[in-house]
């Protein structure tokens, strides 16, 4: 009997190990307060010589896409668990810093500077009719997310916003990265709770940020911010990654259909049968989510978003598949 405890310790002791994911220490940024997250760079020790610099291999695991709770299209086609391979992901979104390096070495010009401006949160001080917060500002982009007459500027360790699908495509392409999959995002956002929801908050405490009070005009800053917040304010999920849940909506490459279907979050079979694709999924909500208007501060949430759209509430981040 105690022979076979021991076997049975060995075993289990073998199988955390192997779902342990591998952090690559040395490149990444120590976060999870906002004393620290507010005295960061923006940018991973060593990147982007070392195009893997800030990020976390994922272990290969399963997960049940979706949740039987929430809205209709996050209900899952069926219960039974997708394997996903492992991959390597960014720790954080991607930040104004790393954007701004991506620019300066290939003269990118984003999707908003050629179309003149972007969809930017204009918060009203009084209720007002659904929709009526967003405005279409004329030179707003990456690097004038709140106007070009304001004489605010984005902080290198906050995460770029204003980037289309295109715009997180191109970058992610010039490191020889890809955006995630619906399936990959959500996997990497429920952590070793892969049949379960994530939220903003844990144990009572907040764990993201998001909108407090009442959306639209009414924002009593529990979490601390009012905005956008720097990368990496809030602990990191048991995989070791930063603001999956709000801060900023993150793009996929998974195209938006509605409810679930049989491509369940794989985008490449989805592409075999339709030549264009208008709107891609984005995950995770925003500081704009609040419990009485969006509430998809969650993993298994998700919105359509236009590919060419550049707003105030939507970045991305990377992966890298073996």
């Amino acid at each position: 009997m105690k022979q076979i405890m021991m076997l049975s310790s060995f075993l289990l002791l073998c199988a955390c190990q192997k779902t342990t994911p591998q952090l690559k220490q040395a490149t990444l940024p120590d976060l999870g307060s906002k004393a620290k997250c507010t005295s960061y760079s923006g940018l991973p020790s060593g990147w982007p010589k070392n195009k893997e610099a800030g990020m976390v291999k994922l272990p290969q695991g399963k997960i049940v896409l979706g949740t039987t709770q929430g809205y209709e299209d996050e209900r899952p086609l069926n219960l039974q668990a997708t394997s996903v391979p492992a991959f390597l992901i960014d720790a954080t979104e991607v930040t104004n810093a790393q954007f701004q390096e991506f620019v300066k070495q290939t003269g990118y010009v984003t999707d908003a500077e050629k179309q003149g401006g972007a969809a930017m949160f204009v918060q009203p001080n009084h209720p007002v009719e659904e929709l009526q917060w967003w405005k279409f500002e004329k030179g707003a982009n990456w690097k004038h997310p709140w106007g070009p007459n304001n004489p605010k500027q984005p902080a290198p360790h906050e995460p770029v916003r204003m980037v289309t699908w295109n715009d997180a495509y191109a970058y992610a392409n010039w490191l020889g990265h890809d955006l995630p999959t619906e399936l990959e995002w959500e996997y990497a956002a429920k952590g070793f709770q892969q049949n379960s929801d994530i939220g903003p908050t844990h144990e009572g405490h907040i764990v993201a940020n998001f909108w407090q009070g009442e959306f639209p005009y009414k924002n009593i800053k529990e979490d601390g911010f009012k905005d956008v917040a720097p990368v990496g304010c809030f602990s990191k999920n048991p995989f070791g990654l930063y603001d999956l849940i709000g801060n900023v909506w993150e793009w996929t490459q998974t195209p938006y259909t509605g409810p679930r279907d049989h491509h369940m979050g794989d985008p490449s079979k989805y592409r075999q049968s339709h030549e264009q694709i208008l709107q891609y999924t984005i995950k995770g909500g925003s500081y704009l989510c609040a419990t009485n208007y969006c509430a998809r501060y969650r993993a298994a949430a998700r919105h359509p978003q236009e590919l060419d759209l550049a707003t105030s509430h939507a970045g991305f981040r990377t992966v890298k598949r073996f």
